[in-house]
């Protein structure tokens, strides 16, 4: 890769061994299910056990990412996160933000912003690829960003499958009422 294309990488040094490479996407899956699961509870204590559905199922799907990296290094206990993030910034690709969770969001927005998830995932895992120096970690980021290519497509089903969005999805007819 020429130092030109390097540039328009955003300054990302990726994991030099096979090891914190693995262990660096666990902790991604491992911090992606705890999210949705936060988003889950916080949706149910809503009730809006529709959205806290979905957000379940991603946390199952993030849990078997997860699991699968455990089984395939042969992990008993997951080993702890390198102390370098190999991501620009502060969160993992695949975290979603708290601020775009709203208590009365409908399916559809649960599901956009899956899809945003695992396709920053996607996105990063490709980059990991493109700045490895070694072929062991650049061929394990093209087979990550390929699992985390699939669900892409499923989310994208689902999407196609949920109700139109209801235009007055935010207006509630008992909102919370503060006294002083």
């Amino acid at each position: 890769m020429s130092a030109a294309n390097r540039r328009d990488l955003p300054a990302v040094q990726g994991p030099q061994t096979l090891q914190d490479f693995m262990a660096q996407a666990l902790g991604m899956e491992q911090e992606a299910v705890e999210r949705y699961n936060e988003f889950a509870d916080a949706l149910t204590l809503h009730n809006n056990h529709d959205v806290a559905a979905l957000f379940r199922t991603m946390a199952d799907h993030e849990t078997r990412h997860a699991q699968r990296i455990m089984a395939e290094m042969g992990w008993r206990e997951a080993p702890p996160t390198p102390l370098a993030r190999y991501w620009p910034g502060h969160a993992s690709p695949e975290m979603l933000p708290f601020d775009e969770v709203h208590y009365l969001m409908q399916p559809w927005h649960a599901l956009q912003m899956a899809l945003a998830a695992e396709r920053q995932a996607e996105a990063f895992f490709a980059m990991l690829a493109r700045l490895s120096v070694s072929e062991t970690v650049r061929r394990a980021a093209l087979e990550m960003q390929v699992e985390e290519g699939q669900p892409v497509a499923l989310i994208q089903a689902w999407i196609d499958k949920v109700p139109p969005l209801d235009p007055d999805w935010a207006n509630d007819p008992d909102p919370p009422r503060y006294t002083d």
